[in-house]
């Protein structure tokens, strides 16, 4: 006899997979999107309150889940092992991945917004920083965007000799740049070091005639623009 509970055996009208025929899969809550990727709950407990638990204990919501790592998941949840845990940052992985691909039309940057928007779902969700840079052309439309460093929570190091380095293997079709990282912190506010290393790009960018257009700092729910505050003049 096993000792776990099914979707299965759920009353009918409770289970996910056909409410999700009957109706369309956007008709699932949360929990029962996450009951779905389970399969099985544990003793005494079905899939679906445990996909319930845990997001009562990450306040409801997706995102906080999203910013976790397996290890943790399954420490902090009771009857998630490895394998489920896995199975959700998966899901997670390519719902991001699905947001973040590029569109077949190229993307014209017409401001930091624009940028925040095509950035957003690569950092937004990281409890760690990466450092990323956006190519222009001299139209303003994106010819790549190219990931130069990832660190801990609290920084990165960026090397900028590699970042023009990378940038030159491009040609004379990159005509400008935009800088990208993001603070896990939750605090878009740039630090002293922010500034420096803005400051020793943008004075290498002088030097090879590439324009250093801006610097965003993207968090979970905002960003920083140092163009849109006047300091890349």
């Amino acid at each position: 006899m096993r000792d776990y509970i099914l979707i299965e055996d759920l009353a009918a009208d409770d289970r996910p997979r056909e409410k999700a025929l009957r109706n369309g899969i956007n008709s699932l809550s949360n929990a029962e999107l996450i009951a779905i990727i389970f399969g099985n709950g544990i003793k005494g407990k079905s899939v679906l309150t445990m996909s319930q638990e845990l997001l009562a204990r990450n306040n409801g919501r997706l995102s906080d889940i999203a910013r976790k790592g397996i290890r943790e998941i399954v420490k902090e949840n009771p009857g998630i092992g490895p394998a489920k845990a896995i199975s959700l940052a998966a899901a997670i992985e390519l719902g991001m991945r699905c947001q973040a691909e590029t569109p077949t039309e190229r993307i014209r940057i017409a401001g930091s917004q624009s940028v925040y928007d095509m950035m957003r779902s690569k950092l937004q969700l990281l409890n760690h920083e990466e450092f990323w840079i956006v190519l222009l052309s001299r139209a303003n439309l994106v010819i790549d965007t190219m990931r130069l460093s990832q660190g801990g929570s609290a920084g990165t190091v960026v090397d900028t000799k590699l970042l023009f380095k990378r940038v030159l293997e491009y040609g004379d079709v990159v005509a400008g740049i935009i800088l990208v990282h993001n603070h896990p912190s939750g605090t878009c506010r740039p630090s002293r070091e922010d500034d420096m290393l803005t400051q020793r790009i943008k004075n290498g960018g002088e030097l090879l005639d590439i324009r250093v257009l801006d610097h965003l700092i993207i968090t979970p729910s905002s960003y920083y623009s140092y163009n849109d505050e006047g300091r890349m003049t």
